[in-house]
């Protein structure tokens, strides 16, 4: 069984919406993880860390199409380039997937993933897409959170947790640090 992780940049409040402000982020903070804030290189070691872990990347449709625009030639994200993606949609259609960015499988329903998680291989993350997030973490898919918290208060934007009443999930906590600059890394296992 592979295991889906998600990994973000996320507010205090809980807000995960338009980090990097780049095409296609609209909230009125975008950016927000690189404004007002000092660089401390270690905040960053999860990321590379992520690296030798992930096999595939996941994305819900807004946060690929946002992505394709840069990551493919970007060279921050150039390990990334051949690694298979699914898109989670059911609106994308099969021609409007970008070419030279690896294989692209689009995965119709969260019964899709539910069966790509059943499938053999390797750790499959998931970058960006809220929503996405939601649903999966409302079906019970999520299995992992890698959250770098940033101290900042943003009020609005999309969150990473739904408020649906459902039944709980307990997290255990893998991993934590806190940087100089108020950065939290918090790296939490979904107990089954």
């Amino acid at each position: 069984m592979r295991k889906l992780v998600y990994t973000g940049f996320m507010s205090l409040d809980g807000v995960v919406d338009s980090p990097g402000g780049g095409p296609g982020e609209e909230h009125r903070s975008g950016g927000w993880v690189f404004k007002d804030l000092e660089f401390v290189p270690e905040a960053w070691t999860l990321k590379g860390e992520e690296l030798a872990e992930t096999t595939a990347l996941m994305f819900g449709r807004h946060s690929y199409e946002s992505f394709a625009q840069t990551w493919p030639n970007s060279p921050d994200h150039a390990d990334y380039k051949e690694l298979p993606k699914y898109v989670v949609s059911a609106t994308l259609s099969d021609d409007a997937v970008i070419d030279g960015w690896g294989p692209i499988t689009i995965l119709r329903s969260t019964e899709d993933v539910a069966a790509l998680k059943e499938s053999e291989g390797g750790a499959i993350f998931i970058h960006g897409s809220a929503e996405l997030a939601r649903r999966l973490s409302d079906e019970g898919l999520i299995d992992q959170y890698n959250l770098l918290v940033f101290p900042v208060l943003l009020g609005a934007g999309k969150s990473l947790f739904g408020r649906a009443d459902r039944d709980k999930y307990m997290l255990t906590l893998r991993e934590s640090d806190s940087y100089a600059n108020g950065i939290l890394k918090l790296v939490y296992d979904v107990k089954r």
